[in-house]
Parts: structure tokens; sequence; C-alpha cells
């Protein structure tokens, strides 16, 4: 059954190598269950109700990429959007979680329409090669500070901004050494190299105490405190336009930028061949619409998907098996929290060094490829942000070629593009 779904042979996959790398996947992304609760309840709303939500539409989300899109991509409430959705939209601006809800609806619907129409799929046609391939490497840039930051490698410094941790501690060391482990696994070619690191340090960290077993079993809570709870009329209403924009731009750069650059590590993307792009597009933009109705932030793909990808995932089965394990994590909640920053982060590492092979692909020789192409991924660790880098890129892209006299090399949507990134700063900054 699989096989014929999945079309497993054909991907040189099977079975074993697509559930391993879903199990390193949900791993390594399984974190946003405990984090989204944390930020969205600072603006009211039920933290329970919130934990139930993210595993509904991390659920929902990758099911619907695995049926859809046979893509290997795990989907789930984004970082950076649940923060805006939090810290800006209700906190700074004073707007209701529900209206901030009602907000995520109506983009999610916009993205709909853009994907459906084909304009979103013409907006990316018009990303150049370099561009393209500054988006994987600005990805495995940003896989990299997540990862040195959340293990403790990496700290803020007021002097300098950031600086080294102290690697004494237990907590980075443990992370150095899983690192240590999936690297040499991987270049002995162990199959499951990263989930192994995973859990071998997991289990370190519980018998060092760094991290602690928090138990298998516990009932879900109710989803009712945050599901329908959206006001879609508050929001057209309430000034959110501006809000909305910005929710729009963020969700189809972030998601697209995420998309091109962990399809193109799995060779799913090639020049010349038809891919599943568009089914893909057409999942992450119907799992927002969900996400909000069942009450939680933008639902978007997640770059953590890569590690997966190196662990050899290449079908949507391995997103199916990311699906299924978010619905289990509604009844194991204190077992998948149990897996601590410091094992997850070395296999973020990890594949975040494999991603810079895609630097090569960059034409250097021609500065109008090379500079915006450096811009992108430069920008994407130290912004903090996907969207930021591909607004780096796409307009110092247009402005390059038009003043050099190449002009005729930018694509109408490109040009488009860097305009209203131009825009959204300028007018709409959050």
């Amino acid at each position: 059954m699989f096989e014929r779904f999945f079309k497993l042979s054909e991907h040189g996959t099977s079975v074993r190598t697509e559930v391993i790398a879903g199990l390193t996947t949900f791993l390594t992304m399984s974190y946003i269950i405990f984090v989204n609760p944390d930020i969205l309840s600072t603006t009211g709303m039920d933290r329970d109700a919130v934990f139930v939500a993210t595993c509904l539409a991390a659920a929902l989300g990758s099911m619907v990429m695995a049926l859809v899109a046979n893509w290997p991509i795990g989907m789930a409430p984004g970082m950076g959007l649940n923060a805006f959705f939090a810290f800006t939209v209700v906190a700074a601006l004073g707007f209701t979680w529900q209206q901030a809800l009602g907000a995520v609806f109506i983009s999610g619907i916009i993205f709909v329409i853009l994907t459906v129409t084909g304009v979103r799929s013409w907006l990316i046609a018009g990303i150049p090669h370099s561009l393209r391939s500054a988006i994987a490497a600005g990805i495995g840039l940003f896989l990299g500070i997540i990862a040195l930051k959340s293990s403790g490698i990496v700290v803020d410094n007021p002097a300098t901004l950031v600086g080294l941790g102290d690697l004494k501690q237990t907590g980075p060391l443990l992370a150095i050494l899983g690192f240590f482990i999936i690297a040499v696994l991987d270049a002995l070619r162990v199959k499951g190299a990263i989930l192994i690191g995973i859990l071998a340090v997991t289990v370190l960290s519980w018998i060092f105490g760094v991290s602690e077993f928090r138990g298998l079993v516990s009932a879900p809570p109710s989803i009712m405190p945050t599901f329908l709870q959206l006001d879609i009329m508050g929001a057209l209403h309430g000034g959110l336009l501006h809000v909305i924009l910005v929710f729009v731009l963020v969700e189809v750069f972030d998601a697209t930028g995420t998309l091109i650059g962990v399809a193109k590590r799995a060779n799913l993307i090639q020049e010349g061949k038809q891919s599943r792009l568009g089914r893909a597009l057409l999942a992450d933009s119907t799992a927002i619409v969900a996400g909000s109705l069942i009450g939680t932030s933008s639902t978007t793909a997640y770059v953590e998907s890569a590690s997966g990808v190196q662990a050899g995932g290449r079908t949507g089965l391995t997103a199916f098996t990311v699906a299924i394990l978010f619905l289990a994590a509604l009844f194991i909640s204190p077992l998948a929290g149990s897996v601590p920053s410091y094992a997850t982060a070395p296999a973020l590492l990890y594949v975040a060094g494999l991603m810079m092979r895609e630097l090569t692909e960059i034409e250097w020789d021609d500065l109008t490829e090379a500079a915006p192409a450096a811009l992108t991924a430069l920008a994407m660790p130290f912004t903090y942000s996907i969207a930021n880098g591909l607004a780096f890129g796409f307009v110092s892209y247009v402005v390059l070629k038009f003043f050099t006299g190449k002009w005729k090399q930018i694509h109408p949507a490109t040009a488009i593009v860097a305009a209203l990134f131009i825009i959204r700063f300028a007018f709409f900054a959050e």
C-alpha cells in the first residue's frame, strides 16, 4: 500500500528509511509542542488548548503535505510568526487574540488564492538560480544559529552581540558529543545516524541530570477554549489590514524559501523536470486556514525537515510519519518533552553544514548574481528571519541588475517581489 501510494521505489527509498526520517524530523521539530503554547499563552489564550491546537495543526498540515504533495516536509505553527502574533499584533498593537486569529485566517485565504491562481508559482518562477541556491544555503546558516544558540555553544554578548558559551557545562558538551556521533555514523554510512545521535544524547542527558524523564502518558486537554474562536469581522474592521499584509508576505516567502531549500536538498526540484511544488504550496497554504480555525498562529513548512531528508526521507511517507507522531504526542507529551534541545541541536548543526554546499552553485564570477545571493544567505541568520533574507536578496538583485545595464535579466515577478518588500519595510515594518 505504501509503495503504491508514495511511490517509494521510484524515489529510491523504503518504508524503514521513510519512517526513520519521519522520526528524525519529528524529534527535531517537536519543541514547537511546548514553545508555541508558551508564546501564545501570553496573549491570554488557554495554554492547554493551544498545546492541543499545536499538535493537531502540525498533524493536519503534515498529513496534507504527505497525501497531496508526497513530499517529506513536516508542518507546524511557525516560529517567528507566533512571536509576531503574540508580541506585536496582541501585545504591542493591542488587538485581541481572537482578532489576531481572524487575521491569520484571512491571510490564509489570500495565500490559498495566490496558490490556486498560479500567482505564487509565477512569483517562484522568477527566482534566479543563484538566489535559489542561496536560499538553501541561508536556511542552512539559519539552522546553524538556531542549533548553536539552543545548545548554549553560542550566547548573547553585550559587547559583540554573540559570544562563545561555557563549554565546560554539561549541556554544550553533550551537544558537541552528539554532533560527533552523528557525523561519524553518517560518514560510516550507518542508517538513522541522526536519529541515533538524538536518542543517545537524550539518554545521556537523563543520566547526567541535564534533563529529566517526565513519564510516558497523559490525557490530552480540551481544545474548546480556542476552537473556532477567531474574530474574522473584528480583523476586517479593526485596522488590521497592514497586519494581514505582513502575515501574507512572511507566510509566502518564509514557507516558499523553506520548501525550495529543503526540496532542493532532497533533489525533488530539478531544472527541466516537473515537480510537485504546486501541490506542496497548496498543502502549506490550506494548513494556515485550518490552523487558525483550530486555534493557533500560522502553520508553515519546517526547516527542520532537512534533518529528515538527510536521514533519507524522499516521499510523503516521511511527512505521514511526522503527522502520526504529532497525534501520538497528544497522549505522550511527557515523553516528547523529555527530548532536550541539547539532543536536537547537534542534528540541526550537522544538517546546516551539509546545506552549505549549495554555495558552490552560485555564479560567483558575476557580481550581480553573487552579491544578492551572499546577502540572502547572510541576512537569514543575522536577522533571524528567512523572509528578511529573501528581501535583501530580491531588492539587491533588482538594484544591481538595473544599474549595471542588465535590466532585461530581471524577471517581472522578481521586480514585483522586490517592490513589495520595499513597501513592507517602508510602511508596514513590524
